[in-house]
């Protein structure tokens, strides 16, 4: 068993494993693990961060964040799920269950973050206990995995989250306008939106920059809204 999963509280895993739809099932079973979720998230976050500053003394800020965002993206996360064991330890609802829920990549991520969070609590809030579990794991990802997910573009990933979510031929619909700067260093100002609703605003020295930053933001606000 991964050391991950060896808690002094059994309750707390349980709880960690514990997905709405096992819940609704089954009321008397208490809270789902959507807080624990949020809370694993930002500590992994952060170790991931912090790693890669410590890993990559010579990255940018634009690079490390990109490579953070690979680092724990949903299917990375997923594939975390399935190293450590939680595939079918994940307490699911029979419907979620009939429809593949324990090879279902954002189920997979969520319960990890969950376990990640409630090991945190486990350990008396301790981070460099979780920081030596999860460390190894961000070990074992290729380097070349890595960079290839950290060099797709944002608008493509903005792109093919939407394509996922609204139906075709949904796409992006980026505004943007010259709001500053001078003749030789203009500063644009982008906003992307999808079916008139705003998701995203960025900044750039020229249209492309303004617009890629716009979808960054938008995946952003979508992480942040565990939406992506």
């Amino acid at each position: 068993m991964h050391k991950i999963l060896m808690f002094q509280d059994e309750k707390l895993l349980r709880h960690a494993l514990t997905h709405r739809s096992y819940v609704h099932e089954n009321p008397g079973e208490g809270e789902h693990n959507e807080r624990l979720e949020f809370l694993g998230d930002a500590l992994l976050n952060f170790l991931s961060g912090e790693y890669l500053y410590r890993c990559h003394p010579d990255k940018a800020e634009d690079e490390l964040t990109r490579r953070r965002s690979a680092l724990v993206d949903e299917k990375q996360l997923a594939k975390f799920a399935i190293e450590v064991g939680l595939d079918f330890r994940m307490r699911l609802g029979k419907g979620a269950i009939r429809d593949g829920g324990y090879q279902n990549p954002n189920l997979l991520s969520c319960t990890f973050e969950a376990v990640v969070g409630a090991y945190y609590l486990d350990n008396n809030c301790n981070v460099e206990i979780v920081r030596a579990v999860v460390e190894p794991l961000f070990d074992g990802v290729p380097e070349e995995i890595v960079v290839s997910r950290s060099n797709v573009d944002s608008k493509n990933r903005f792109q093919e989250w939407v394509q996922r979510n609204f139906p075709p031929p949904t796409l992006p619909e980026y505004v943007t306008v010259q709001v500053g700067g001078v003749s030789h260093a203009p500063e644009y100002k982008a906003t992307v939106f999808v079916l008139e609703k705003e998701y995203g605003v960025g900044h750039g020295r020229n249209i492309k920059n303004a617009e890629k930053a716009a979808a960054e933001d938008a995946l952003f606000k979508l992480k942040k809204q565990n939406l992506l």
